[in-house]
């Protein structure tokens, strides 16, 4: 087993905190270490004999979770369609091996973890950007990266910056589609684009809108670094198969399109380039997965609820949502989405007016300059006289988890694989083994297999993309897992007496997975949710950007009126007109 780092403290078990001011953050979750009993450690079970199992193999899509939490997507090898016929961009065939894609951009969540564990550095703040550590932001695309910052986060995670070649695939598929929907012109139903929403979103909000393989967001939200030098001339005489770039340059290719681009320029054939030590507010990345080896599970994993449980009862709560956030003139603005017959209630940091566009009744709220805030907005349906409730929301954890009721998390607690007189438990499948029955682990709630593995529809389970089929996750068996496991990411160490990857003292474990966040009041992951807030009411969280670095126009104010009359500033008794915090 490669990598692999031995622990010889038996009989450990985890004491898990959530970080960030005493309360749970959906980022990361922080261990520690504390002895238990010896007779806590499972008890092995002999090495089984192995009997081949017929595959299809991953297809055109399959989908598997990635130990950044992320999701890998599955591109079979083809050519395709490149170029569009621009003098930097001939059109032609080029082929390109099977390989695995993010689904999405990697996020601040998930670059936090990359950071936690010490192989990342942490972005850039950039003004007018979402600020990286706001839990506001999770769900948002790290930006404030530059190329090598990129590339050393896909090397932890396994994989590499896509090529050129591999991302206009991803993002055209093989026939050479203009965009990543088709030939539709562009339009901000499609993609965050020109400005339709003023900054970035959540790397999973046009997921409806997807590319020929599945990925989202391959045109809008924020331009993705890729691994090769840009050449201007390199694709009229690049090889015809796997063409990585030129072997070196002055500047780093970007592909995709950001929130402020304009539609003409969202084609997916479009290069651009960058010096690769630049970090903007638009740029962020996504990584690709040549071969896939399999790492280990983790120790501990948070709980969740699974997609589609949680319901609201009673009256329809308002449809209401924050459009999106902008500034202008040094100024911070957010706009949200109100129906016509909704009521509200704002905050004092927040200014607010309303305004009917296109047929939309649109809240524009002014936030507190020079300085990035999340404030909160009710909104209510004035019709309702009872109040929601959530039902079914009961915390969950992946086969081969228990959930611990002291901390509302889930510990890694693999199984013997024999099966009993009722069968499997939840979350295993019987599977016969050349006439042996035994237990495999199965896919959990929401339907996705444990990291590392895809659901082969030949096998009828899960299995590792190396092929092998009798991967023990789940399974007590410390010599298979020995056998079977490539190690941890860095930053984790393997466990031999429980099997799994133990993050390093102050390390973190994966957090939420994109499109759901922590929900304090469940003490886990839940699908993404508007709070409730009283009978027929919910609160939505407004975020207003950083627009400028501080400026004092406040004190030369004298007159208390004047004072109090401008947004920026409040009146003092002792020392006048100052700036307002």
């Amino acid at each position: 087993m490669k990598n692999v780092h031995y622990a010889f403290m038996w009989g450990l078990i985890f004491i898990f905190l959530l970080s960030a001011c005493g309360t749970p953050t959906p980022v990361t979750i922080v261990v520690t270490a504390t002895p238990l009993p010896p007779t806590e450690a499972p008890t092995a079970e002999p090495t089984s004999t192995l009997v081949p199992v017929p595959l299809s193999g991953p297809q055109n899509g399959t989908k598997m979770t990635w130990i950044d939490g992320s999701t890998l997507v599955y591109i079979p090898s083809s050519e395709f369609i490149m170029g569009n016929g621009s003098f930097d961009a001939p059109v032609r065939t080029v082929a390109v091996d099977a390989f695995w894609m993010y689904q999405t951009k990697v996020t601040n969540r998930m670059y936090a973890q990359c950071v936690a564990v010490g192989s990342c550095s942490a972005p850039t703040e950039e003004l007018g950007g979402p600020v990286y550590s706001n839990p506001q932001y999770v769900n948002h695309p790290v930006v404030g990266v530059s190329w090598d910052q990129a590339q050393a986060y896909c090397n932890w995670a396994q994989g590499q910056l896509p090529t050129e070649a591999q991302w206009e695939k991803a993002a055209r598929g093989t026939q050479g589609s203009l965009y990543p929907w088709g030939s539709d012109d562009p339009a901000c139903d499609l993609a965050n684009l020109g400005y339709c929403s003023g900054r970035t979103s959540e790397v999973d909000a046009f997921s409806g809108i997807a590319s020929p393989y599945g990925l989202y967001d391959m045109a809008g939200n924020i331009f993705e670094w890729v691994g090769d030098w840009y050449g201007e001339t390199y694709y009229a005489s690049a090889p015809s198969a796997n063409p990585t770039g030129p072997d070196s340059g002055q500047f780093r290719s970007i592909r995709g399109s950001s929130f402020e681009t304009d539609f003409y320029q969202a084609a997916s054939a479009i290069r651009h380039y960058l010096n690769p030590s630049n970090h903007r507010r638009d740029t962020g990345f996504r990584c690709a997965v040549t071969t896939p080896q399999l790492v280990a599970p983790y120790c501990q994993l948070s709980a969740y609820i699974p997609t589609g449980v949680i319901v609201a009862n009673g009256c329809e709560l308002p449809a209401t949502r924050v459009a999106g956030q902008y500034c202008a003139s040094g100024n911070s603005y957010a706009t949200v989405h109100l129906p016509n017959d909704a009521i509200y209630d704002a905050v004092e940091e927040l200014k607010c007016e309303e305004s009917v566009v296109d047929g939309q009744r649109l809240l524009t709220c002014l936030g507190p300059r020079t300085k990035e805030t999340t404030n909160e907005l009710t909104v209510c349906n004035p019709t309702c006289s009872n109040s929601p409730s959530i039902t079914g929301a009961v915390p969950t954890c992946d086969p081969g988890y228990t959930l611990d009721s002291a901390t509302g998390l889930c510990n890694y607690s693999p199984i013997n694989s024999q099966a009993g007189v009722a069968g499997c438990p939840t979350g295993y499948v019987l599977v016969d083994n050349g006439g042996q029955q035994s237990c495999v682990v199965g896919t959990n709630a929401n339907g996705q297999c444990p990291t590392g593995l895809y659901f082969d529809s030949l096998a009828g389970r899960c299995v590792a993309p190396t092929g092998l089929t009798g991967a023990p996750y789940g399974i007590n068996n410390p010599s298979l897992a020995l056998e079977s496991y490539a190690g941890c990411a860095t930053g984790y160490t393997y466990n031999e007496a429980f099997q799994c990857c133990q993050a390093v003292s102050g390390g973190t474990y994966p957090g939420c997975q994109p499109g759901s966040t922590f929900n304090a009041e469940l003490g886990a992951c839940s699908p993404s949710e508007l709070r409730l807030a009283g009978p027929g009411c919910v609160t939505l969280d407004v975020t207003t950007l950083k627009c400028s670095e501080p400026r004092d126009t406040c004190s030369p104010i004298k007159d208390e009126t004047r004072c109090i009359h401008n947004p920026f500033c409040r009146w003092d008794e002792k020392t006048g007109c100052v700036i307002r915090q």
